[in-house]
């Protein structure tokens, strides 16, 4: 286990210095915690990124099985060869793809929601057929690095705005959504944990 500390150390910074968005400490450590106390055994990850917390939610937990996806195929082998540094390629699945072109017929404990934020209903929609009865779904930034709290017009970035105009809409999405409860919290870059409502 020093040894696997010590290479997602390496792995956190080669990210940073690579400009690749990870989670956040604080973000990383409520995930896997929250994965040892609900005894989360299964996830779907939306973007993989470099593979950096399919790894970390992983070795928590030794009986985790994470199916992930990631379209951008630099990343996506950038991933694969961590995995395999990890010795983790029984446990993690990595799939190159766009995840709104992928059809799974698993059910997962958690899906992790962390990619194109702009996407987020779409996925929200496309994998909840694919949560357990009793499991959770888990979306990142929802923050988004503060700009959300922020006035739009301080927003000077058009692209930026509309981005955070969505990650809005989607929590407006979460707060209205019926069949889901979710709860927003400030930990990392900010979290919506959803839950379905239990009738």
């Amino acid at each position: 286990m020093v040894e696997a500390n010590k290479l997602l150390r390496e792995l956190k910074k080669k990210a940073k210095e690579d400009g690749i968005p990870i989670m956040s400490d604080k973000g990383i450590d409520y995930l896997t915690t929250f994965i040892l106390k609900n005894k989360i055994n299964t996830v779907l990850e939306i973007g993989t990124a470099v593979g950096f917390s399919a790894i970390s939610m992983a070795l928590v937990n030794p009986k985790l099985k994470v199916v992930t996806i990631e379209r951008d195929e630099e990343r996506y082998m950038e991933a694969v060869k961590n995995v395999k540094k990890f010795d983790l390629e029984d446990r993690i699945t990595c799939i190159f793809n766009d995840a709104l072109n992928v059809k799974l017929d698993d059910k997962f404990d958690l899906i992790f929601i962390d990619a194109a934020k702009g996407q987020n209903i779409n996925f929200f929609e496309r994998f909840s057929t694919n949560l357990e009865d009793k499991g959770f779904i888990i979306t990142d930034n929802m923050k988004f690095h503060g700009y959300v709290d922020m006035p739009e017009e301080e927003i000077k970035n058009r692209n930026l705005r509309g981005l955070v105009r969505k990650i809005k809409e989607y929590k407006t999405y979460l707060e209205e959504n019926d069949k889901y409860e979710t709860e927003f919290s400030d930990i990392g870059d900010g979290l919506a944990i959803s839950t379905p409502r239990i009738d």
